[in-house]
């Protein structure tokens, strides 16, 4: 009598635990991969071919969306700081309409940026403190 009613205790705790064990984890929200490494990694200054990170980012961005995934924030507007630096203005420009779509709040930084590739705004030392 005693042993069935502990066994009537330890029923739903061990349902629990199997429904616990074959939960999935949550999927993660964007797509990160080593673009934060990459990110740091330039801003540091390091010397790294431009050419060959935006590759690297592209093949990010297209595996992103083989997969159905979302590029995470900031990622296009790297992109596009990168094309930037190797000539490419139009593309640049088309990356941080790009960002200003996926994240509106980005949209007042996406501004400056613009306004500085047109020539309105130049960056001085107000506008970037040391």
């Amino acid at each position: 009598m005693m042993a069935a009613l502990a066994l009537r205790g330890l029923l739903p705790l061990a349902t629990a635990g199997v429904l616990v064990g074959c939960a999935q984890a949550p999927k993660p929200l964007y797509m990160w991969e080593s673009f934060p490494k990459q990110q740091y990694q330039t801003l540091l200054g390091s010397d790294l071919d431009t050419t060959a990170q935006i590759q690297a980012l592209e093949a990010h961005a297209e595996k992103a969306r083989a997969g159905n995934a979302a590029l995470p924030p900031g990622f296009r507007l790297h992109l596009g700081m990168l094309h930037l630096a190797a000539g490419n203005a139009g593309t640049a420009r088309t990356m941080w309409l790009a960002e200003r779509v996926a994240f509106p709040e980005s949209g007042p930084y996406v501004d400056t940026l613009l306004k500085r590739l047109n020539g309105s705004a130049p960056a001085t030392s107000k506008d970037n403190p040391a």
